[in-house]
């Protein structure tokens, strides 16, 4: 199993917005960097655990956990004409773009900001924090996973709706856009 995390602009698809979608499901489409394809087609599996992070937007933070529910297959927004994620050179027997299904588990207690995540020491190496790093989607060591849920603990939304997180690493409970 991976860890990953997720960009979003909250304005676009907040967590909140996945947290009230039908099953707590939605398909990561608009994905349109070639590293993050590669990413979402060939390494990301059911079951990979996702931080869902709000940029552009003060302050910047984890807000969120997922879990992805369905490996990659063809973003099927870029065969739509009228969706700003058309491409018109993307052919449906040779896709271009993918996306993976993803669930909401459990919105953080509190948001972990990125501020607090530079301080941290056991995110040292985290791939959000190195300079130059503008992936939507970048994998996360399964420590560095822990440890923001860590940060992030009291108070958040477990799997029922209800108050409670998970309860820590290991613990029970817990809980279309520009990405």
């Amino acid at each position: 199993m991976n860890c990953w995390l997720f960009k979003t602009e909250p304005e676009a698809f907040s967590f909140d917005d996945l947290l009230a979608a039908p099953r707590r499901t939605t398909g990561w489409d608009g994905v349109r960097n070639y590293q993050a394809r590669n990413l979402l087609r060939d390494e990301m599996e059911k079951g990979d655990q996702v931080l869902i992070y709000h940029s552009r937007v003060e302050p910047m933070s984890v807000v969120g956990e997922a879990e992805i529910v369905r490996a990659g297959y063809p973003d099927p927004t870029q065969f739509e004409k009228k969706h700003n994620h058309y491409d018109p050179d993307s052919l449906l027997d040779e896709p271009r773009w993918y996306q993976v299904d993803v669930r909401a588990v459990a919105k953080l207690g509190r948001p972990v900001t990125l501020g607090e995540m530079k301080a941290e020491p056991e995110l040292r190496g985290m791939a959000l924090l190195r300079r130059g790093n503008r992936l939507s989607v970048q994998p996360v060591t399964e420590a560095e996973y822990h440890a923001v849920l860590r940060l992030g603990l009291r108070g958040g939304t477990g799997r029922d709706g209800g108050p409670g997180g998970r309860g820590g690493p290991g613990g029970s409970g817990g809980a279309g856009s520009t990405r």
